[in-house]
């Protein structure tokens, strides 16, 4: 009972600190840096911090902790399969679009692209997420995949989502450090500098912090052994479905093909 609360209460503070991170993108670029538009100007680069925090960070990490949650054990695995798919399919789309919003603006302002550490990280990182989510897909989704396959692969997939998940929040802290030390230069638009330490510069840097806190309180559950989900009477592909007081056991290969039924 102790581990069920202490891991409610985590997670409570991981999506309090998710939601933090998206309201602080949000506000640092609509407040300080004059809104959104999709029109090469600076406002349209603007989208591609909000949409890589929000996709990169906060919907993939809530996506990789999804099987942690007590209430997804014990029950028919293939729809919490399906939501952790579509969440890092939506976390994908996103970065996406945010990596469409600064190529766009660059292209539009004759600015390189891909040149600094940050974009040469930030592009690593969303191949890195795209293979990850192609091989999740094809491994674990599929019915034709052989069980002894996913059980080899079960490894590497998961330390390979905690791998991503650092990437992407180094990303995003090298990110906006990047854009802080370009916007806030002394006698530029009026603005104090960045040594001066300007509400914007103390709003964006609160964005890492809670960046960083939200990431390690990630990476807690998911290194945490006592909140795996038990795996003992649920194998990988196959599942328990309740029905009148009994259990009729599908494999899900079986449940999509509609071959044959165990009882």
């Amino acid at each position: 009972m102790r581990g069920i609360v202490a891991f409610y209460l985590t997670y409570l503070l991981c999506l309090i600190l998710g939601i933090i991170c998206v309201a602080l993108v949000v506000h640092w670029n609509y407040s300080y840096r004059g809104g959104f538009a999709w029109d090469g100007s600076a406002k349209h680069f603007n989208w591609h911090p909000v949409f890589m925090v929000t996709g990169m960070v906060v919907l993939y990490g809530n996506a990789a902790i999804l099987y942690r949650i007590p209430l997804t054990w014990g029950h028919n695995k293939l729809p919490w399969k399906l939501l952790h798919a579509g969440l890092l399919l939506l976390s994908f789309i996103l970065s996406v679009i945010g990596l469409c919003a600064v190529f766009n603006y660059h292209n539009a302002n004759n600015i390189s692209n891909l040149y600094s550490l940050h974009s040469w990280v930030g592009i690593c990182t969303t191949a890195l997420f795209t293979a990850q989510w192609v091989m999740g897909f094809s491994t674990f989704l599929l019915p034709c995949t052989p069980m002894s396959a996913r059980a080899f692969i079960k490894p590497t997939h998961v330390w390979m989502g905690g791998i991503i998940l650092v990437l992407s929040i180094v990303s995003c802290i090298s990110g906006i450090n990047e854009k802080l030390f370009f916007a806030l230069k002394e006698n530029t638009n009026g603005t104090l500098p960045y040594s001066a330490l300007p509400p914007e510069a103390i709003t964006a840097n609160a964005l890492g912090v809670i960046i960083v806190a939200f990431g390690l309180v990630v990476l807690k559950i998911l290194s945490n052994q006592i909140w795996q989900r038990p795996e003992t009477g649920y194998e990988e592909g196959v599942y328990q479905v309740k029905d009148k007081g009994f259990y009729d056991v599908f494999d899900y290969s079986l449940i999509v093909c509609n071959l044959r039924t165990k009882t």
